[in-house]
């Protein structure tokens, strides 16, 4: 583990929790696909390739659909072929969408996608006066609706990183909600992945760790966050609010509370992960870059798996991509959502 740290922290591209050795080692008490391929150089251990195995050989980053980075810790300037370590870790394809940047898996065939993200190096005042330039008008909209939520309800109290249980089993209650009511898939109707979440909120180290934050107003919680951290990049995971304070744009208000902590607390980055969202595109002040793609060798399962995922990711990306489609594709699934809603009531 203190190897895997190390070159975690030699490379700024490996600077997120996703990639941290806690991650990993987390999600495999929970799920007996994980497994580790340790890349040696004689006795020198140089790299650390954290995957699932899937049947048929089908090989996928540690919780697949839930993580915004993946892909090999390593030496720097690490030279490989990419086919060659999916034959050794007994792997037909390896599929990823967040690859983070300057992997020796990258192949020829791979998508590159924008990752929103708060830069926090200078600071957070400087980060405000960014905000009030280029997003002026959301900048202070927000402060406004804060300062007229505490007039007409209450004072806003903001707690940042606290490992109370009761407040992240709220904020899961909000996320499910908010899928159902978006006709997304509930994340949390897996039991694996509540119990991933716990067992991360009780992982406190100074090099990683759950983080979870609320907003409350005249003491009710209003919104929050739960994310992981490195020392200096917070990753953001799964934000919701409640909905009754919808008007007063309470994920905004989290968000610039959370920054203005997570800095004073010594955090650089808030990597927003990719994805089109609102909030991030008013938010962000940064971009990172993740690649989309897979790495297959010759055989009839990798054939197969082209057959049944890249038509379909590829359609996807085409979605994400265009206002238009996206917009029309997310009125689709909120229209469901309520239909589900009420078919279930």
């Amino acid at each position: 583990m203190s190897r895997w740290r190390a070159l975690q922290e030699a490379d700024a591209s490996f600077d997120n929790p996703f990639l941290s050795p806690e991650f990993t080692l987390t999600v495999g008490e929970l799920r007996d696909m994980v497994r580790v391929g340790v890349l040696y150089d004689g006795p020198e251990i140089i790299g650390f390739f954290p995957f699932e195995r899937h049947p048929f050989g089908i090989g996928k980053p540690v919780a697949a659909g839930l993580t915004d980075a993946q892909g090999l810790v390593h030496v720097k300037d690490l030279e490989l072929d990419p086919r060659r370590l999916i034959k050794d870790c007994g792997l037909s394809v390896y599929e990823f969408d967040h690859l983070v940047s300057g992997q020796p898996l990258l192949s020829e065939r791979h998508e590159r996608h924008p990752s929103p993200a708060i830069d926090l190096h200078d600071g957070y005042p400087a980060y405000a006066d960014f905000l009030r330039e280029h997003s002026g008008k959301t900048y202070k909209s927000t402060l406004a609706k804060s300062r007229k939520l505490q007039r007409d309800i209450g004072p806003i109290r903001h707690d940042y990183a606290t490992t109370d249980l009761e407040p992240l089993r709220t904020l899961l209650g909000w996320k499910t909600d908010q899928y159902r009511r978006t006709g997304r898939t509930d994340r949390f109707a897996h039991q694996w992945i509540v119990e991933l979440v716990e067992r991360l909120l009780a992982t406190q180290t100074p090099g990683f760790a759950g983080v979870l934050d609320m907003i409350y107003v005249d003491g009710e919680p209003m919104a929050g966050h739960f994310g992981l951290r490195t020392r200096t990049t917070l990753a953001g995971w799964f934000p919701a609010y409640d909905t009754q304070y919808a008007k007063s744009s309470p994920g905004l208000i989290h968000h610039l509370a959370m920054a203005e902590r997570a800095a004073e607390s010594g955090i650089q980055m808030i990597d927003m992960g990719r994805g089109q969202k609102e909030y991030k595109e008013k938010l962000k002040n940064a971009e990172l870059q993740v690649a989309e793609g897979r790495v297959a060798r010759v055989r009839p399962s990798a054939a197969l798996h082209w057959m049944m995922r890249v038509p379909v990711r590829k359609t996807r990306a085409t979605v994400l991509a265009n206002p238009l489609l996206h917009r029309t594709a997310d009125r689709a699934l909120k229209t469901f959502g309520r239909l589900r809603s009420a078919f279930q009531s």
